[in-house]
């Protein structure tokens, strides 16, 4: 039996506005075990980036619970949901959000550094993830001089810094054209094949499908 990584119970998130509330999530329930890729799919508004933002401590829900690990978030101090996002969860974005003035060793670097991994191993380690993106030869080079795919690839390393134990990717192909694209969803498989739990929004039906496990949501719903 798989450990469940992630569990929701009853989740929900109410955006105020106009004096009345926007439903984002309407009472969702969901297990993400240990070593599984899933994929959250739907229209636009639909709830997927809202409930990634949950599992990733981004934000709190209006009401329901999560719990990582076994752990209820709504139990956990700023500072341990901070500790938490730095250390146990990998957060991988459409727009990259590497750091235009640090290179690509520096941006998975800052990773470490701010789990207080010390000096001279943080620059060995974030070397390793480099070295296992194909990126040896581009370690130097600021986010402006690498391409869109390699740029996603250094993202993604900083992801993996710290052996998180969940990673998530709010569609991690969206600014990619589909051959690099192709050769993202692959990268995130294969590290899904040496036990990465994954978990990525996508309105890709293609990357959806390479997913152990396809979700669709709608109108902030899991559908069944």
């Amino acid at each position: 039996m798989m450990t469940p990584i992630v569990e929701t119970y009853d989740l929900w998130k109410v955006y105020p506005m106009n004096g009345t509330g926007v439903e984002a999530l309407r009472g969702v329930n969901l297990t993400v075990k240990a070593g599984e890729l899933v994929a959250l799919v739907g229209p636009s508004g639909s709830g997927k980036s809202t409930l990634l933002h949950l599992l990733g401590a981004m934000d709190t829900p209006t009401r329901g619970e999560v719990r990582l690990n076994g752990r209820s978030l709504a139990q956990m101090s700023d500072a341990e949901r901070t500790r938490l996002r730095c250390r146990e969860i990998g957060f991988v974005f459409q727009t990259f959000n590497l750091l235009p003035m640090l290179s690509a060793l520096e941006n998975v670097e800052i990773a470490l550094r701010l789990a207080g991994v010390p000096g001279q191993k943080r620059r060995a380690r974030a070397a390793q993830l480099l070295e296992s993106m194909r990126l040896e030869g581009r370690m130097r080079h600021l986010p402006r001089q690498l391409s869109g795919g390699e740029r996603q690839r250094v993202a993604i390393a900083r992801a993996l810094a710290n052996r998180p134990a969940l990673l998530l990717a709010d569609e991690p192909t969206g600014n990619l054209d589909s051959t690099t694209g192709e050769s993202i969803v692959a990268l995130l498989r294969q590290l899904n094949s040496q036990g990465q739990t994954i978990v990525l929004v996508t309105h890709n039906a293609e990357v959806a499908n390479q997913a152990g496990q396809m979700l669709q949501m709608k109108d902030g719903q899991l559908q069944h």
